[in-house]
């Protein structure tokens, strides 16, 4: 855990918790028990406990004797993926600008690519039901300066079929315009995540340690969404800058974003 972060380890492990429940991390298999968990985030069992009673008394998981704990449904508020609103879009070229431009002057590495079943978040951002086959693809980005960025994709296997040789081979984007995509448009959210046990060796950080997460639904021509990525990104080595432009009327002028781009060392 990251013991410079002015929260108590419980705290810490509970904030960890809940972000993967609501990503549908436990759904099948159900959320580990204590032992395990004191040896994944290496603290003591009391200290799992008080971050399962938090949990509990949230109603996001239950504890059912002799069957260990469970999620409960999570209200439509924790989505991982809500549709923003208009004034939240990015435009598609200038997310494909980004993309190419990082390609250029980081390198990946593909750590998995699997055939599942769509956890409920997933399947509701890709307005799928749950359970239909998507390919889940897990990828490290680095610079010269070290890992940058930890991104998970879903792609339905209605919209295309590809392999790990596949995503090694090309980025994704172009593997799903050689199957006859056509981007439309997308959608981003922009918020915080803390790095679980998973991702925190991979990115070089500690447990518990902030990211900036980001949250793109990519759709084709015909709205349909084609393609689901949730980035986590070191915020010592990324960030997002937006330019502005003062618009409207001299009685009500605002500022809106023109375009948006990334840097990152």
């Amino acid at each position: 855990m990251d013991t410079a972060m002015p929260l108590p380890k419980y705290h810490q492990i509970y904030l960890v918790l809940r972000e993967q429940l609501q990503e549908g991390r436990y759904d099948v298999d159900g959320v580990p028990g204590e032992h395990a968990l004191a040896a994944q985030f290496r603290v003591a069992r009391i200290t799992i406990r008080k971050a399962m009673e938090m949990l509990v008394a949230d109603g996001l998981v239950s504890r059912r004797p002799g069957l260990g704990t469970w999620p409960r449904s999570a209200p439509a508020a924790s989505a991982a993926a809500p549709r923003p609103r208009a004034a939240q879009k990015a435009q598609l070229t200038g997310l494909m600008e980004n993309i190419v431009n990082m390609g250029l002057r980081t390198a990946v590495r593909v750590l998995d690519c699997v055939q599942v079943g769509a956890p409920p978040a997933v399947a509701e951002a890709l307005e799928i039901a749950p359970g239909e086959p998507v390919i889940k693809s897990l990828r490290v980005r680095s610079t010269e300066a070290g890992p940058l960025s930890y991104i998970t994709t879903y792609v339905p296997l209605a919209v295309a079929a590809f392999t790990r040789e596949d995503l090694e081979r090309q980025p994704l984007l172009m593997l799903l315009e050689s199957a006859g995509v056509e981007f439309g448009g997308a959608t981003q959210t922009i918020s915080a995540r803390l790095a679980d046990a998973q991702v925190a060796p991979h990115l070089d950080v500690a447990v518990g340690s902030a990211l900036l997460a980001v949250t793109r639904l990519v759709r084709d021509v015909k709205e349909r969404p084609v393609q689901l990525l949730q980035g986590l990104y070191r915020p010592d080595r990324y960030q997002y800058q937006l330019q502005l432009s003062r618009v409207g009327g001299i009685d009500a002028k605002v500022w809106v974003s023109e375009e948006l781009s990334a840097q990152f060392h």
